[in-house]
């Protein structure tokens, strides 16, 4: 999915804005939950964003992990850009291996989806309000206002870690899928 998403999403614009067919996304899910073979190429990438979307927030307690939501949300009122990075860092040090994994994929595919922002229309900004609320929410439910609130807030965090993610994960998350 990733992979996918890393070929065609720099080229497709809206890319995570513009849903999947609900249809298409709900046979495709069943399919891969069945473990069935599903070839994703011939899918649309709108389904398979949609669908990848979908499968974070389905993390439990979400891939940056919601027993760090203060801190993660504390991160922007921090000083300057290098106080943010270091704090960052040191919250993904706290994640499980695989989430760190993930997310460094997750990133690697917003900046190069992000690099081609005049083409495909989405820009660090555009993309943290579209996929900000999937990979962290608060442990427990809260009013409306609090929940817009909270979104904002990761939402700023995501724009920032999209920004800053070559300093944040490393250079090399610019080559983890290869040359294509």
């Amino acid at each position: 999915m990733l992979f996918l998403l890393y070929q065609e999403g720099p080229s497709t614009e809206g890319i995570f804005r513009r849903p999947g067919s609900a249809k298409a996304c709900k046979e495709l899910k069943e399919k891969l939950d069945s473990g069935a073979e599903v070839d994703l190429a011939c899918e649309s990438i709108f389904v398979t964003a949609s669908l990848f979307k979908d499968f974070l927030r389905n993390i439990p307690g979400s891939i940056l992990s919601s027993q760090l939501c203060d801190k993660w949300i504390s991160v922007m009122d921090q000083g300057n850009n290098e106080e943010k990075i270091k704090s960052i860092q040191r919250l993904i040090d706290q994640l499980p291996r695989a989430n760190v994994v993930l997310l460094r994929y997750i990133f690697g595919v917003l900046h190069g989806i992000e690099m081609r922002s005049e083409e495909n229309q989405m820009n660090a900004f555009n993309l943290a309000i579209c996929i900000a609320p999937s990979l962290l929410w608060p442990p427990v439910s809260s009013t409306p206002d609090i929940e817009s609130e909270f979104t904002k807030k990761i939402s700023s965090l995501v724009q920032f870690l999209i920004e800053n993610c070559c300093r944040i994960f490393g250079e090399e998350i610019t080559s983890l899928f290869g040359e294509i």
